[in-house]
């Protein structure tokens, strides 16, 4: 029967040759900020919600203009108007029984700061 030799683990340099991972990472509560951000835009209809609100003319458009360029029903919009406002990438006003939506440009940009920071 032959023995296999005995592997030790790293000594002296090699013991040290990488820095720790969390060097430079960002804190829980900012993570957990920039998550819901980032998850408000995982979803393809919201990403479109968001380009036509911060594309318009006007600045805002009101939630019974952006069903039809989705193609989804009007609760479904509400919902996801919803948590755009939520993840605040977008403002909302009631103006008599419409709501008006309005881009935050500040939220994104914070965001985008936060990870390449």
């Amino acid at each position: 029967m032959t023995s296999l030799p005995v592997i030790s683990g790293p000594t002296g340099a090699e013991a040290s040759c990488c820095s720790p991972a969390s060097e430079g990472a960002i804190d829980d509560g900012t993570a957990q900020d920039l998550a819901k951000v980032f998850k408000a835009l995982g979803d393809p209809s919201r990403v479109k919600l968001l380009s036509l609100i911060a594309g318009s003319a006007e600045g805002e458009l009101c939630a019974c203009d952006l069903t039809e360029p989705v193609g989804l029903s009007q609760p479904t919009v509400s919902h996801h108007l919803k948590l755009l406002v939520e993840a605040g990438l977008v403002s909302r006003e009631q103006r008599g029984r419409w709501a008006y939506y309005r881009s935050t440009t500040g939220v994104l940009v914070e965001a985008t700061r936060n990870l390449t920071a």
